[in-house]
C-alpha cells in the first residue's frame, strides 16, 4: 500500500506539473487552411490558446493577448476559469496527499487522520483531473466550430497528459490508502466482545452441570 501510495503521489505531481504548463501556454491548437510548413512561409499559420491568439512564421511570432473579457466566446471563459481552478486546488491537494505518506509523521497524530488526509488529498486530485479534461476537450471543439480546420498544439498535448496522470494518480492514492484505523479497531472491539460472551457462556453452561 506504502509503494502504490508514493507512486500515486509522484504521478499526481506530474500530472499537476502538466495542468499548469498548459495553462500558462498559447499553443492550443494550430489554425491553417494549408499545410503547416506551407502556412508558416505565408504567415497564415495561427496559433491560439486561453490567453493569446498569436500568428507563426519562420522568422516571427507575434502574439494580441485576449483581453476583451466580456466579448469572448464561452467555452475560452470556461476553459480559463476550470484551468485556473485546476492549478491552483493541485497545490492544497499534492500538500495533503504529501502529509499523508508513511514516511511522513506530524508529532503523534493518530493513522485515522492520516487516512482521511490521503482520502481528501486523492479527491481534490480527481477535481483537478477533471476540470484539465473538461476543459482541453471543450476548446478544440470550440475552436473547430468557429475557425473550422485546425491541429492540436503541444499545449493541449501537455494538458491531456497532465489530465491523465492526475487522474490515474488520484485514483491511486484514493484507493490505496487502506481501511480506516478507526474501522478496524471497532471491528476488533466487537469482535473482542462477542468473544468475551462466547466464553462466559460457556462458563456459565460449565456451572450449571
Amino acid at each position: 500500500m506504502a509503494c502504490l501510495q508514493l507512486t500515486g503521489f509522484m504521478i499526481s505531481c506530474f500530472g499537476w506539473i502538466g495542468i499548469i504548463v498548459a495553462t500558462a501556454t498559447n499553443e492550443w491548437v494550430l489554425t491553417c487552411k494549408y499545410g503547416v510548413s506551407t502556412c508558416k512561409k505565408m504567415d497564415e499559420l495561427g496559433a491560439r490558446g486561453l490567453w493569446a491568439d498569436c500568428v507563426i512564421s519562420t522568422a516571427l511570432y507575434h502574439c494580441k493577448s485576449l483581453n476583451q473579457i466580456l466579448t469572448l466566446p464561452a467555452y475560452i471563459q470556461t476553459s480559463r476559469a476550470l484551468m485556473i481552478t485546476a492549478s491552483i486546488l493541485g497545490l492544497p491537494a499534492i500538500l495533503l496527499v504529501m502529509m499523508s505518506l508513511p514516511c511522513i509523521n506530524l508529532g503523534s497524530e493518530p493513522q485515522s487522520i492520516k487516512h482521511k488526509r490521503s482520502v481528501l488529498g486523492g479527491v481534490l486530485v480527481l477535481l483537478v483531473a477533471f476540470g484539465g479534461i473538461i476543459s482541453t476537450v471543450w476548446f478544440p471543439i470550440g475552436v473547430h466550430r468557429d475557425s473550422g480546420l485546425m491541429t492540436f498544439g503541444y499545449s493541449l498535448y501537455t494538458g491531456w497528459v497532465g489530465s491523465a496522470l492526475c487522474l490515474f494518480g488520484g485514483s491511486m492514492v484514493s484507493c490505496c490508502s487502506g481501511d480506516s484505523p478507526q474501522y478496524d479497531e471497532d471491528r476488533y472491539y466487537y469482535a473482542k466482545q462477542g468473544e468475551d460472551t462466547t466464553a462466559s457462556t460457556n462458563h456459565a453452561k460449565s456451572a450449571q452441570v
